[in-house]
């Protein structure tokens, strides 16, 4: 009941600049083991050949994921103004101009509402996102190449990998007062 009295505070301010920091520092460290266990995979007919040095697309589907959840745990302008602190350290940190920035992150954030589509799970969304832009079908077998579907099997291993890069936000918000 008056665990608002113990939690620590943290500005909008200092919670984007780490969300910015160290989500770029897990993809860009994290992407070559994500790429090893996905050629490895034994539910391809033949393994997927990904450059592990080619995280720009899975950074992308990360970071709008991740920017996806943001309104469900913050209100009242919270979650506006935080958007509006990771848009301008992300910017800055990718050296894009902000408006192709927020474009790009738009473009993402509407690939995963389509690959998924009905569902509105974010998370599955992130891993349907990278099985089809990493072109992953063309190494599927072949029932599952002709269906055009990632393998479920596949799939199910690949949510798990996502959920490394998922922050908790929900754990966030119950740990620490986020001011403006």
């Amino acid at each position: 009941m008056l665990s608002f009295l113990t939690k620590k505070k943290i500005t909008e301010d200092k919670l984007s600049q780490i969300f910015v920091t160290s989500t770029l520092k897990t993809c860009d460290e994290g992407f070559a083991e994500v790429a090893l266990l996905i050629t490895e995979d034994p539910e391809f007919a033949s393994p997927p050949i990904i450059d592990p040095e080619n995280s720009d697309e899975f950074l992308m589907i990360v970071l709008a994921g991740n920017l996806e959840y943001i309104p469900k745990y913050f209100t009242d302008y919270q979650d506006i103004r935080l958007l509006d602190k990771i848009h301008k350290k992300l910017a800055a940190a990718l050296q894009l101009d902000l408006t192709d920035l927020k474009k790009l992150i738009n473009h993402y954030q509407n690939y995963l509402k389509r690959v998924n589509h009905p569902s509105k799970n974010t998370h599955y969304a992130m891993s349907k996102a990278i099985f089809f832009k990493y072109n992953l079908n063309e190494y599927q077998q072949d029932y599952f190449r002709k269906m055009k579907t990632p393998n479920p099997i596949f799939l199910k291993r690949l949510d798990e990998i996502v959920a490394n890069f998922i922050w908790n936000w929900e754990d966030i918000r119950e740990k620490y007062k986020v001011i403006e």
